[in-house]
């Protein structure tokens, strides 16, 4: 069995000690630190935060050890059966993937700081906690009499914990499951209002799968008293971070439904339905793959409609979701340059950051509209008996519980085993290449009886000149620009820092400058690299950035309604 033990001595300096017992078969042994975590599907660096490295024997004698990789350490064990690793972790960020430490609590995402043998990696693993005795643990681990255990070290990388005396819990059953709701830090749970919401979009997603992958599901959930949003899955457990405090139970709300309807999925949905590439996980190296339209896509499309299928969003509620997707995707321009398949296998690249402009596109958002879309072609094509929860269920009981990954291929026949029509041309130009999504929106939202509504952009800047800006204290920086538009044609790039209009200082108030000197040319001075620049724009007659909303047809005929009620409903 691997022992691991975590000791919070100074918690003031923030470093987790560490101390891990290996057997050790052979005359080298090769430690790993994780390069990467799941639900990140890009390179991490965590070993830069590993200090103090040192191995020896049962005996307490010092073994030595090379370092090969950034990650990954070989040692000498010739002369030992067992070998103690030991370590400290630098925990000072809190969000939904990370490992922090101070007076107050120890959370430890141990996919972070945990390091591990392939010899050793299937054996059980052992977790000793020394922390203060008033301390209560929010973990998916099965407890025992020395601490928590886990079958083997993959098990324990996926069991995020939080030790604290902040902690608050609720529960509720559904199938037979016992979920827990966990909060830490400063809030006060709405228990009256949330354990039946999260009860009925648990029991609306269990419904369309007909079981849960795991006997015992915990929220975790690390409130801060500062702006934060984020949530990472685990097979047992989701983490998420959200803040501030007085906001969560108030206009937050909504975000936290949303995203714990979202990871709670993600347990179907790439926990147990994994891509083959990633069927098992290799910590060691990138594991590449072009299906982040399903397992973000697909997940960031069902987690909020399971919030209006279970009647804890109204349609008007859910509208204001999937608008904001469209959003997202008619904004960026990079949707003719990549497919989503190509940004999904490149996360590994530029991992989740805008990078250069309009080089690619989001696989939440690109992946969310595709989902829509083959939900909407399945019903049509079985009149409305089936529609994506078919496809996702198939996935889960045929490939998930056979011990099997997914592939492109599996995903595409699947879909066309159920709708009786090939999808050669669907995933030729809209998963793999760059086809505008247009067309095959505009029919999807026509088959239920929707329509999508656009108008210019309020601002100025966006509406009529074409580019975007992010506010600071001392001026606007422009941030993205619509192709073709007054702002690029103009010579406008992308980082300059706008000071004025036509010669008078912003002052905040970028959009009414512009709007003032609407019927004259406008000049801008911007500071780029150190140095002041004017910059003209040429006036056009159209409009660049719009916005879009979703709304319900006024007079629906009689098949788009009952296609409506039947994708509303969870029947």
């Amino acid at each position: 069995m691997t022992q691991f033990t975590f000791n919070v001595e100074n918690p003031s300096q923030q470093f987790i000690q560490i101390s891990v017992q290996f057997n050790t078969p052979n005359a080298e042994t090769f430690v790993q630190l994780p390069t990467w975590r799941p639900g990140r599907y890009e390179l991490a660096d965590f070993a830069k935060f590993v200090r103090n490295f040192t191995v020896i024997d049962l005996n307490g004698k010092k073994l030595d050890f090379i370092k090969v990789t950034k990650d990954r350490w070989k040692v000498d064990s010739a002369s030992a059966d067992e070998i103690i690793v030991n370590y400290s972790f630098y925990a000072d960020t809190i969000n939904a993937g990370s490992s922090f430490l101070d007076e107050t609590q120890l959370y430890v995402n141990p996919v972070n700081c945990c390091v591990f043998t392939d010899e050793t990696y299937e054996e059980k693993v052992n977790v000793k906690l020394n922390i203060p005795p008033h301390w209560d643990v929010a973990t998916s681990m099965l407890s025992n009499d020395s601490g928590w255990e886990c079958d083997n070290m993959d098990e324990l990388l996926d069991s995020p914990f939080i030790a604290s005396s902040q902690l608050q819990c609720n529960t509720y059953i559904s199938n037979d499951t016992k979920f827990f709701v966990w909060f830490n830090g400063e809030v006060k749970p709405d228990w009256g209002r949330l354990i039946p919401d999260f009860k009925s979009f648990t029991d609306a997603q269990i419904k369309k799968f007909t079981e849960f992958p795991v006997k015992e599901y915990h929220f975790l959930n690390q409130i801060l008293p500062y702006k934060a949003y984020h949530g990472v899955e685990h097979c047992k457990s989701t983490v998420i971070s959200l803040g501030p405090s007085y906001e969560v139970f108030g206009s937050l709300y909504k975000e936290l439904l949303g995203v714990s309807s979202h990871e709670l999925y993600h347990t179907w949905n790439v926990k147990a339905i994994r891509p083959i590439e990633m069927f098992p996980y290799d910590f060691i190296k990138e594991n590449y793959s072009r299906l982040g339209y399903i397992y973000e896509g697909v997940t960031t499309y069902q987690g909020d409609l399971f919030l209006m299928k279970s009647g804890v969003f109204n349609e008007q509620e859910y509208f204001n979701e999937l608008q904001a997707q469209f959003q997202k995707h008619f904004d960026n321009h990079g949707r003719f340059n990549y497919s989503v398949s190509e940004s999904s296998f490149d996360t590994w690249l530029d991992g989740y950051v805008p990078g250069v402009p309009n080089r690619k596109v989001s696989i939440y958002t690109e992946g969310c509209l595709l989902a829509f879309v083959t939900d909407v072609n399945i019903r049509r094509a079985t009149l409305n008996k089936s529609g994506i929860d078919e496809l996702m269920k198939r996935l889960y009981f045929n490939y998930a519980l056979q011990g099997e990954g997914v592939s492109e291929e599996d995903y595409k026949t699947v879909i066309e085993d159920i709708t009786g029509e090939s999808q050669t041309d669907f995933f030729d130009n809209f998963i793999n290449g760059c086809m505008p999504y247009e067309s095959i929106i505009t029919k999807s939202l026509e088959y239920l009886g929707l329509e999508l509504d656009h108008q210019p952009s309020t601002s100025y800047a966006e509406g009529r000149l074409g580019f975007k800006v992010i506010k600071y204290t001392d001026g606007f920086v422009v941030n993205t620009m619509y192709p073709g538009s007054p702002a690029e044609t103009g010579g406008l790039f992308k980082g300059d820092k706008i000071i004025a209009v036509n010669g008078f200082a912003c002052n905040g108030e970028l959009d009414k400058w512009l709007s003032y000197f609407d019927d004259t040319t406008k000049t801008v001075t911007v500071l780029r690299n150190g140095v002041y620049k004017e910059i003209s724009f040429p006036e056009v007659m159209r409009n660049f950035y719009m916005k879009y909303t979703i709304s319900k047809l006024k007079d629906p005929d009689k098949n788009q309604f009952t296609a409506f009620e039947a994708w509303k409903s969870n029947r």
